[in-house]
């Protein structure tokens, strides 16, 4: 430095210092920054090195390979010797059952071809080369069969055409989509265990399946129908009337040992539309809570307690008796005061009688609500009348006590649907899509895990929809394990029941429960 270029002065001078001083900050920041990215490296490369010469068969890259992949970098890990290893011996008696049922020859086999599609568009010039075979084991009404897809291999003019493999609803799996669809009808519509349908399978067609595997494939078949059971719980929410229910299901905690669990399927429904199942572990409040949360309009249910309180809290939302539960007291009462409860169940019958006959005559909302309000409403005052009477003189304790107790506590809920041509005198139609899964309960008894409780709320909805609109559950399981698993979700909406119904023509009326 010449006497030129030094400072004059003392803050000149600092000057320099402070900015030699930040220089010296920035270089010691890059210097660790470059450090921490090395140091990343290494154990990346470390990584790369122990998955590739220590990994899956047929993921290994030679020390070569390797070497050329690193030319040019310092040399800072030891590169691993490896020596070839002998080839595992294969156990002779451990063939997988499905995979020896595919190749049995006494399956009746069917064989679908798949043309590319440019092939198919200008089929001049192109020579097919080879084919591509893939097995299935599927089901057809009366026996299994092994569905072989064959997709010839084509070449024109050093280009090569082959068609995609429709994908199975199993990603990987062997099962097709007609033995799948029997495998849940079987299981949720005919309560057939699957312990049970292994033991036919393996008696009365000589097919080897695990309840394991075929646990596994409906634990996968209900992943794939979730979607369509979100799409179902969707429209469910625009409607303004819903009946909601719950029934009782044991299920198995792994948590808790030694004994099984009581938990819940709530069943919400709208008449003439879907119905939708969902699981918990409990009867509580969040259940129905969080379901009904977007929920406004009309809910017709029991007299449980939750529903009643999210009435009280909740604008917009209004409950609805059910007379069959109202009747059920009565009837219980019979055997304690027989010519008086004989009375009320005969007024209570009026009421049922107007409703069948409006269901003969198909009555739409409006022609419902001014015949309720000429026949119907009088008998309902005149059960008023006399349970306020009856009520003075009967034992709180007893049946008949309780029943009218419970009836005009409930009064104004149970008046509700005289005033609304849409709303139904019960809740029977929802009774009736749960009982489907108690019939279930005494073969199955509990299911094995909560997760289960989901898979089961999934398909249960999916079979109660097929119920309400008059579908062949089998035939609809088995388009949509067909058509699913290649589906977009812009397309998830055609699949729901109601829209599949509307698909195929069908046009069954609502049988509707008195």
């Amino acid at each position: 430095m010449t006497d030129k270029e030094q400072p004059q002065t003392l803050e000149e001078l600092r000057g320099r210092v402070a900015a030699l001083e930040a220089e010296n900050g920035r270089l010691r920041e890059a210097n660790s920054r470059l450090q921490t990215e090395n140091r990343l490296l290494r154990q990346k490369l470390d990584h790369f090195i122990r998955r590739y010469f220590n990994g899956p068969r047929g993921e290994a890259v030679s020390p070569a390979q390797l070497e050329l992949l690193l030319q040019g970098l310092p040399k800072v890990i030891e590169l691993p010797q490896t020596e070839p290893k002998p080839a595992p011996q294969r156990a002779k008696s451990s063939t997988h059952p499905v995979r020896r049922v595919l190749d049995d020859s006494r399956l009746e086999t069917q064989e679908i071809v798949i043309q590319p599609p440019e092939v198919q568009a200008q089929p001049e010039g192109w020579r097919q080369i080879s084919e591509e075979r893939s097995t299935l084991l599927d089901w057809v009404p009366g026996k299994f069969i092994k569905q072989v897809t064959i997709r010839p291999r084509y070449v024109k003019d050093e280009r090569f055409a082959l068609a995609p493999l429709p994908p199975p609803p199993i990603p990987q799996g062997m099962v097709g989509p007609g033995l799948l669809a029997k495998v849940f009808t079987d299981k949720y519509e005919d309560h057939l265990p699957l312990f049970r349908q292994a033991k036919t399978f393996a008696r009365q067609y000589g097919i080897e399946l695990s309840r394991q595997t075929l646990g596994g494939w409906v634990e996968q078949g209900a992943v794939l129908l979730q979607p369509v059971y979100r799409a179902i719980a969707e429209d469910l929410v625009a409607g303004f009337y819903w009946q909601a229910d719950e029934t009782p299901i044991r299920y198995l905690d792994p948590d808790v040992k030694g004994k099984s669990q009581q938990g819940y399927l709530w069943v919400y429904s709208r008449p003439g539309g879907e119905v939708l199942f969902e699981w918990r572990v409990s009867r509580g409040r969040a259940g129905p809570e969080e379901f009904l949360q977007k929920f406004r309009g009309k809910l017709q249910t029991d007299g449980y307690g939750v529903y009643e309180a999210l009435a009280k809290e909740r604008e917009g939302l209004t409950l609805v008796g059910c007379w069959a539960h109202a009747r059920r007291g009565f009837h219980e009462a019979l055997a304690e005061h027989q010519k008086l409860v004989a009375w009320f169940m005969k007024q209570i019958g009026l009421l049922y009688q107007v409703e069948r006959e409006l269901r003969r005559q198909k009555a739409g909302p409006k022609l419902r609500q001014a015949v309720r309000q000429w026949q119907s409403q009088p008998v309902l005052d005149r059960l008023q009348r006399a349970m306020r009477r009856v009520r003075e003189r009967a034992l709180p304790a007893g049946r008949l006590g309780q029943a009218i107790e419970y009836a005009l506590k409930r009064w104004k809920e149970l008046n509700e649907y005289v005033a609304d041509g849409h709303l139904e005198i019960d809740n029977n139609l929802t009774e009736n899509a749960i009982r489907p899964s108690a019939v279930g309960k005494k073969n199955w008894l509990f299911i094995g895990h909560p997760e289960a409780g989901e898979r089961s709320a999934i398909i249960y909805t999916l079979l109660a929809c097929c119920r309400r609109h008059g579908i062949n559950p089998f035939d609809y399981l088995k388009d949509l394990f067909t058509r699913l698993p290649a589906a977009k979700i812009t397309e998830i909406r055609q699949f729901t029941p109601k829209e599949w119904a509307k698909a195929h023509g069908i046009r069954q009326p609502l049988k509707q429960a008195a």
